[in-house]
């Protein structure tokens, strides 16, 4: 494993297998327990490992660029907006364009309504 004053020579973070893998299991995690798997209650620890990856993540970028002196308060949202909204918007719209296609005369009125 890298320290952050190697990451910094390096200029960019590179790609971390182990942090793949942690993903992997995570998302396994996630579908058994809600397949209802009841030998494997434990699943919903996943989520807990995609928040700490993502605090790992952000925190080696942004200390990276405060060392650099290049840190931005508005370029660091940025970054995150650009990351998350497209694919909330296109979970949005697919939810949205499901729920039209899969819903009852009757509870389409009442949606519309």
């Amino acid at each position: 494993m890298k320290n952050l004053r190697e990451i910094e020579q390096l200029g960019i973070m590179q790609y971390r297998a182990e942090i793949d893998g942690l993903r992997a299991i995570a998302v396994i995690a996630v579908i058994f327990f809600h397949a209802g798997f009841k030998t494997f209650q434990g699943g919903f620890v996943g989520v807990d490992i995609f928040f700490v990856i993502s605090g790992y993540l952000i925190a080696t970028t942004t200390l990276t660029d405060i060392q650099r002196n290049s840190f931005s308060l508005l370029a660091f949202y940025e970054r995150r907006a650009r990351r998350i909204l497209p694919a909330l918007f296109l979970s949005h719209v697919s939810l949205l364009q499901s729920r039209l296609v899969l819903a009852t005369a009757d509870r389409y009125a009442r949606v519309c309504s």
